[in-house]
């Protein structure tokens, strides 16, 4: 598809969606596999590389604009103040090309902003036929199990578009019709023009419908072609939630499929979430319970899982992720991350590195071969290759106003429960003894300690504890020696 076969696309976003019975966000806004239902629309429609790409905003526009204007900056936005009709909300787009001069020439795509299933595959199968059948306008529709609701696709003779009748309005034989229309529509650009100058408001809403338009058209002499979706659930919109979690598995099962075929093995399709943006090589391994969220990516034999959630995470070949959390990390090749692992924004471990069990990473760099493997917080550190931290150390990063950050060499020894008060350099080779709280640098090759003489008092607990358990413990032990 080329661009200029595609004059411009109009996604048509401006409706409340009441049924979703939100506050908080627009319904073209709330969020499915990644991407918000308008993002899923746009991102369908730059497929087509229009010369234009209009969406038309409304309810909750502020919101919507900063969205798009975050996520997809090239599509611009036309406001429609009162939410007047369909036909009235493609008039307005075009006003606001005519309005910067711009003059559409070509094929003018109208879709709807709460389809997210809608393909850029489906929308060129639309442009396509719209050229090879010479028609003034094609309507995207799809045959379904369960018409009831929607507009009835009727047919000519000879296989053209004769009419769109509402659900409402059509005969018993017509409601045995199960091709229906889904909103999505390829214009002639000039014809499309004349076609909303000639709508009217005499109807129960009181608005303008584009569809309207087929019929304008038609009598006029031109010709109304229909192409049929190869998936109906293409053109499935999203009115309320129950719809939006319907459609969030739909696309669900897609991009997983898609997965399979490209060599990723899912072991439960149907407790592993993944998001439009994931890429992933082959051999990579997804077990139960996985969540793989924005631009995550999967190297080549890795295994991720079970209960894992990854966002924004770049797995190494050959990696394995086991019971993680981990948001903006980068974990290398060979490294071994979990079970029960946290890792934080900044989070980097090189080759071989490992993360273990009940460890939380932020901001931190471990090197080829660095492991923390059990009951640690590492925080705005970096640590070498080769070097082990013992269980049950802390980096403290942090005085109440500023945050600090330690350096521990490479092929160190730190013992257990040792606390790094930040600012502080470990250096290369060098030990640290358990139970130490390092407050000044270590010197290379050299043993870091730090922790009182101990002292036992004889006979407290008996004195200062009477009565206890733990005194009669201590006076049985006692009369047992």
């Amino acid at each position: 598809m080329t661009a200029n076969q595609t004059a411009a696309v109009i996604v048509l976003a401006a409706g409340g969606g009441t049924r979703m019975k939100s506050k908080a966000l627009p319904k073209v806004l709330h969020p499915i596999c990644g991407r918000s239902l308008v993002g899923h629309a746009v991102a369908a429609a730059q497929e087509l590389e229009p010369e234009q790409l209009v969406v038309v905003i409304g309810h909750m526009r502020e919101l919507v604009q900063a969205h798009l204007a975050e996520h997809f900056p090239a599509a611009r936005t036309a406001v429609q103040e009162e939410q007047n009709g369909t036909g009235h909300a493609v008039r307005i787009a075009l006003a606001s090309l005519s309005a910067d001069g711009v003059e559409l020439d070509g094929t003018v795509v109208v879709t709807t902003g709460d389809a997210p299933l809608l393909t850029g595959d489906t929308l060129a199968a639309l442009v396509r036929a719209h050229h090879e059948q010479g028609n003034g306008v094609t309507v995207l529709t799809a045959v379904v199990p369960d018409a009831t609701g929607y507009g009835r696709i009727l047919r000519d003779a000879e296989g053209a578009v004769a009419a769109i009748v509402e659900h409402k309005d059509a005969t018993d034989g017509q409601r045995a019709i199960s091709e229906i229309n889904s909103g999505v529509f390829a214009f002639d650009a000039k014809l499309l023009a004349h076609g909303l100058s000639q709508l009217r408001t005499d109807n129960v809403q009181g608005e303008e419908y584009l569809t309207d338009t087929l019929e304008i058209l038609r009598t006029a002499g031109h010709r109304v072609g229909a192409v049929v979706a190869d998936d109906h659930r293409d053109i499935a919109g999203i009115n309320d939630r129950v719809q939006l979690a319907q459609a969030r598995r739909m696309l669900n099962d897609r991009l997983l499929e898609r997965a399979m075929r490209e060599g990723v093995t899912v072991v439960d399709p149907a407790s592993t979430w993944i998001d439009v943006q994931v890429s992933y090589e082959p051999d990579a391994v997804v077990l139960p319970g996985t969540q793989l969220q924005g631009a995550t990516h999967l190297g080549e034999g890795c295994q991720v899982g079970p209960n894992t959630t990854l966002t924004d995470t770049t797995v190494g070949a050959g990696a394995q992720v086991s019971n993680t959390t981990a948001d903006r990390a980068e974990i290398g090749e060979l490294a071994q991350v979990g079970p029960y692992a946290y890792l934080r924004p900044g989070a980097k471990l090189a080759r071989k590195a490992k993360a273990g069990t009940y460890v939380e990473i932020k901001n931190s760099e471990l090197g080829e071969g660095a492991k923390v493997p059990h009951l640690s917080y590492i925080g705005d550190a970096t640590i070498g290759e080769g070097t082990n931290i013992g269980a049950a150390s802390v980096t403290v990063n942090y005085d109440g106003v500023n945050k600090h950050r330690t350096v521990i060499g490479a092929h160190c020894r730190t013992g257990s429960d040792n606390m790094f008060i930040a600012p502080v350099t470990v250096g290369d080779g060098a030990y640290t003894a358990a139970g130490s709280v390092i407050t000044n640098d270590v010197p290379a090759g050299s043993l870091g300690v730090a922790r009182a003489q101990q002292r036992n008092i004889n006979g407290w607990v008996e004195r200062k504890r009477p009565g206890s358990s733990s005194a009669a413990a201590a006076a049985a032990a006692g009369e047992a020696q």
